[in-house]
């Protein structure tokens, strides 16, 4: 933002890029799976199993089982409302495929306890926005969407002495931050776009911002409230579980189609608050994901 406020820049483009999908076929056809990956060093490698995402950041899923009774069937139900977010969106990897809860349950348990369906898409693709100030939006083509407010959290301090992060995510520093900038409470967003790299960390989101207190997750996913016609819509686009994967682009790029009315049959009425989250960062392995951002968009 200084760029713009300073007068260095009168346009900044953001982007992203993947081709993730790519280099998984390319791995395949040498008679291996997934994408290239390099092992980790020490004692969280091979050694105990920690070979992909996945493997380190179930154990986290595992641990709020443990401690609040959360079942598979529950984490099934984020994936089948993604889905179902899905099928009303052309652009979505699998429009047209719906999913039911068996399906979820049929599918290979892969890493304990996430199925495959609990496990996000890999894509290849790009997405791109352009950021400028208030008044050079006004007189472009499209309405202009805007930045509220912006916040960021770590938890590395609490990764093993406190061991809260076991089952919950940096999410405290960034609500306050973004929600204190815009001027905005939590009743005030009407749909949620939040990083869904496995279900468990829609879960912890759901908790951790106050949708539902810590622990309740589950049975409140299992209502339906995240579903198309639901309390609060979350990841109406599918998501990274089911629409494609280009990080945290992927859930700010359906943002700004809500705020934008772009959305087709999957636009929520009245969208007039946005909200868009992150993360990412195993700064100590293992670890989930310890760094945390939320970006509150209106129009």
């Amino acid at each position: 933002m200084s760029f713009l406020d300073r007068g260095i820049a009168k346009y900044v483009a953001l982007c992203g890029v993947v081709d993730d999908w790519t280099k998984a076929q390319e791995t395949k056809a040498k008679g291996l799976r997934g994408m290239v990956h390099i092992e980790k060093e020490g004692a969280w490698g091979r050694p105990v199993g920690d070979l992909r995402a996945f493997s380190h950041h179930s154990w986290m899923a595992s641990r709020h089982m443990a401690e609040y009774g959360t079942t598979s069937r529950q984490l099934g139900a984020i994936a089948v409302a993604e889905r179902a977010w899905a099928n009303k969106n052309p652009e979505a990897k699998m429009y047209g495929r719906p999913m039911t809860i068996e399906h979820h349950q049929n599918s290979p348990l892969v890493v304990e306890p996430y199925h495959l369906l609990d496990i996000c898409l890999i894509s290849d693709g790009g997405v791109a926005f352009i950021l400028t100030t208030a008044e050079r939006a006004r007189d472009l083509r499209k309405p202009p969407v805007y930045v509220l407010g912006q916040g960021f959290g770590e938890i590395i301090r609490e990764l093993w002495w406190e061991k809260k992060n076991y089952t919950h995510m940096a999410v405290k520093t960034a609500k306050e931050q973004a929600f204190k900038e815009a001027g905005l409470e939590l009743k005030d967003v009407k749909c949620a776009q939040l990083y869904d790299c496995f279900t468990g960390e829609v879960l912890f989101q759901l908790e951790d911002y106050g949708w539902c207190k810590k622990g309740e997750g589950g049975p409140f996913v299992e209502s339906g409230a995240i579903a198309p016609g639901g309390t609060i819509p979350i990841n109406t686009g599918g998501g990274l579980l089911s629409c494609y994967h280009l990080a945290d682009l992927t859930g700010f790029a359906e943002a700004v189609r809500q705020l934008r009315g772009e959305a087709g049959a999957r636009q929520i009425p009245t969208c007039d608050v946005a909200m868009s989250t992150g993360h990412g960062g195993e700064l100590l392995a293992p670890g989930m994901c310890s760094i945390h951002s939320c970006t509150l968009l209106g129009r």
